[in-house]
């Protein structure tokens, strides 16, 4: 994730100091933190959103983990030093013992979060999130009401998704937008900001396209490279705006760790005075970090690098601790992420931002190619912005071999 309020508060802060802000000091107990944790704990859905990862549908799937697998869990999550649990699915809200699970992550002072699509949070629903104290509830629009119903399948989704942000702003939960944008759906998106400001959301989360489940059948229709960026100067500009007027809202993006290197960009043609003080927080921050500081547990506890690498299978937490298998650098892939710098080729090797952004999404690059450190194909810096103009690179094939293990969620 790519906190751009952070950095435009700090630039805002500079501004009017004079000076760039020291970075902030994290607590703790000296050991080094676990990953975050989003876990599906069901893949049923009450809808089949075109771009879901999950591939969910409306029925139950066997082999869950169940609750007091889930509790097992959580005590290693917990040893290993997580901090931070999003509970997610599928519909996380169709779980039977979803708030049994939540009050134990709540007690265990896990930050919980719930990533829901909102469909199911009506009044009721609403007075037991803010009773339970989730520490913040993502809810997903993919546009305006005509657009939205039509990538969630259901008429009526946007009215009963935009309800839920109303109910649980009243009661003071903390509660964001979640915007994956495509060609698609980008001429909502303007519309979608103010929608955020009208409705006083905590937090935008723009999502750029991952090749994953039914996000991979739609790559092709992909938003072109000008419309990203496009998206992301409004984006700026709102973040901006927003940092000078002292509103406490949060943007952030996902996905694409060359928003990194275009901020950077931003800063050079309007703060150029901070230009070397943002590039170090931003090398400091280190860029995409799957298999690193996020990580992903899906319904039957399989431990994936991250949500979009459900196709990569790295162990199960009913054959061995979570802490074990995100420490075991014995498969490929993962000795690769966790490498620094990781083994990436082609233009992502000679970037000259390849220190902020990390080599930017490696499922992306694993999807088109079948080689998970070829050049990212979502990266939308030009090759002059890369520094790469004069490069005539081939993409070579993987150097050792990567095994895929196709885990059937599906049952």
């Amino acid at each position: 994730m790519f906190r751009i309020s952070q950095y435009m508060r700090e630039l805002a802060q500079a501004q009017a100091t004079g000076a760039y802000p020291a970075p902030a000091r994290t607590r703790g107990n000296g050991q080094a933190p676990g990953p975050v944790v989003i876990w599906n704990l069901i893949r049923r859905c009450n809808l089949t959103c075109k771009h879901c990862y999950a591939l969910s549908a409306d029925h139950d799937y066997e082999g869950e983990l169940s609750t007091q697998e889930v509790f097992g869990v959580m005590d290693d999550l917990k040893a290993y030093s997580v901090p931070v649990l999003i509970l997610s699915g599928g519909e996380p809200l169709m779980r039977p013992d979803i708030f049994e699970i939540a009050g134990r992550a709540k007690a265990m002072k896990f930050y919980t979060g719930l990533s829901t699509n909102g469909t199911l949070i009506d009044e009721p629903m609403a007075d037991r999130i803010q009773a339970m104290g989730f520490d913040y509830v993502g809810i997903s629009l993919d546009g305006l009401r005509e657009t939205h119903d039509h990538f969630r399948r259901l008429e009526g989704a946007f009215d009963r998704s935009l309800a839920a942000v109303r109910h649980l702003h009243q009661r003071g939960v903390k509660v964001g937008l979640r915007f994956t944008m495509t060609a698609m759906n980008a001429h909502d998106f303007p519309a979608l900001l103010d929608l955020m400001r009208t409705e006083a959301v905590d937090k935008f989360y723009f999502s750029h396209l991952n090749y994953a489940g039914r996000g991979n059948i739609h790559r092709g229709k992909d938003a072109q490279f000008q419309a990203t960026r496009d998206a992301l100067d409004l984006l700026f500009e709102r973040a901006w705006q927003s940092a000078l007027e002292g509103r406490e809202e949060d943007y952030v993006t996902g996905n694409n760790d060359a928003d990194g290197a275009y901020l950077l960009q931003w800063v050079q043609r309007r703060l150029p005075r901070w230009h070397a003080d943002l590039r170090a927080r931003l090398q400091a921050w280190g860029g995409n970090s799957s298999g690193v500081n996020v990580a992903n547990i899906d319904n039957l506890g399989h431990v994936h690098p991250d949500t979009m690498w459900w196709h990569h299978d790295l162990g199960s937490v009913r054959e061995r601790p979570f802490s074990a298998i995100w420490a075991d650098t014995s498969d490929p892939l993962m000795a690769g992420l966790k490498a620094h710098p990781r083994p990436v080729q082609g233009r992502c090797a000679q970037c000259r931002y390849f220190s902020l952004c990390g080599g930017n999404t490696r499922v992306r690059a694993q999807q088109l190619t079948g080689n998970p450190w070829a050049s990212d194909p979502g990266c939308y810096l030009t090759d002059e912005e890369t520094g790469t103009e004069h490069l005539a690179v081939a993409e070579p094939a993987a150097p050792h071999p990567v095994h895929f293990m196709e885990v059937s969620h599906a049952q």
